[in-house]
């Protein structure tokens, strides 16, 4: 569900069921659950969906020029992505 609603450009609902996700590993991990081998493989696709939704609440508020941040910050950020970008592009 996290990867459609990062699809779906919803960060901070993907960003709760990345939380949930977690909070279910923790707990099987707890109970002994989930083996050795799976336990890399789940750590491994949680943290792949936390970094995907990360990514996506810094598209999202870069969209929106951060607007909380103070204007000096936002656009040396914006003018640093914007370079991120160009590089990757070319």
């Amino acid at each position: 569900q996290a990867q459609h609603l990062v699809a779906r450009q919803l960060a901070l609902p993907a960003y709760e069921q990345v939380l949930k996700a977690a909070h279910t590993f923790n707990l099987l991990d707890a109970r002994g659950a989930i083996s050795v081998t799976e336990r890399a493989a789940y750590i491994g696709r949680i943290r792949n969906l936390a970094r995907s939704v990360a990514q996506g609440y810094l598209d999202s508020r870069a969209r929106l020029g951060f607007p909380m941040a103070p204007r000096p910050w936002a656009d040396e950020v914006l003018a640093r992505l914007q370079a991120q970008h160009d590089r990757k592009a070319a």
